[in-house]
């Protein structure tokens, strides 16, 4: 059965980690809200699905997976349910549990990039809380940057099965998604991350080493993958890159 991703059609944002994972599995899916309205898609699509009254799980917002009788939303739930699925959640309950925790610090880290640019309320237009944005984007450049990719560069020195991967000896969702958390450091913070990747010679291995697979190289050289744009969670402004 084809897989019904439903996510804004203009960003990567948190929809792009589940492209990622369905993309490198070579999974049947289709991105609804980039689809014609001939075709079942578009935006009037994504809002109909989510608005759903006979849906009594609805998502709270986009992304959302639709799997047949099955709707989830959250990024991280999406992935949890789909890594079996695609073989892309390690050997094991033990490998996927600690693959989803894994993706929950991604999460975290994702969640504080977002809020360097709207530190105050995501109501509120960067212009208009910009001092607040440079103290928190100081913070993040100097201090949690560094402590996050570290943290991933510890995870993958002790893998017992060797540095090339987070979990085991097989690619997973985590690994896709810390490649996209390092693609999307570098476009916003291309000074910060630079300094960090310099101490993270693992990370940046399995960045490289994810972009260069098959089917991701593929996918990044398509249209299918939306470039990074000031509409998303990894913004570029300079002043905030120190």
């Amino acid at each position: 059965m084809t897989y019904q991703l439903h996510y804004w059609p203009t960003i990567q944002g948190r929809g792009e980690f589940v492209r990622l994972a369905l993309e490198a599995a070579g999974a049947d899916y289709v991105d609804v809200a980039r689809g014609t309205k001939a075709q079942g898609g578009g935006g009037a699509a994504l809002g109909q699905r989510l608005g759903d009254a006979r849906n009594s799980r609805p998502p709270f917002a986009p992304p959302f997976l639709v799997d047949g009788d099955v709707v989830v939303g959250q990024t991280a739930a999406i992935l949890l349910y789909l890594g079996p699925r695609l073989q892309l959640a390690g050997a094991g309950e033990a490998d996927g549990l600690w693959t989803h925790q894994l993706q929950l610090t991604v999460a975290d880290a994702v969640a504080e990039a977002h809020d360097t640019h709207h530190p105050l309320s995501v109501g509120i237009y960067y212009e208009d809380q910009r001092e607040a944005a440079a103290a928190r984007a100081k913070a993040f450049r100097d201090e949690r940057i560094p402590k996050f990719l570290g943290w991933f560069e510890d995870v993958l020195q002790r893998n017992p099965a060797g540095d090339t991967h987070l979990v085991g000896d097989a690619l997973t969702y985590a690994d896709l998604s810390l490649f996209q958390l390092v693609a999307g450091l570098r476009y916003a913070f291309p000074k910060a991350a630079a300094r960090a990747l310099a101490d993270t010679p693992a990370v940046v291995k399995l960045h490289d080493n994810v972009a260069r697979r098959q089917r991701v190289h593929a996918y990044l050289q398509s249209p299918r993958r939306i470039a990074f744009n000031e509409e998303g969670i990894f913004r570029r402004y300079p002043e905030l890159d120190g």
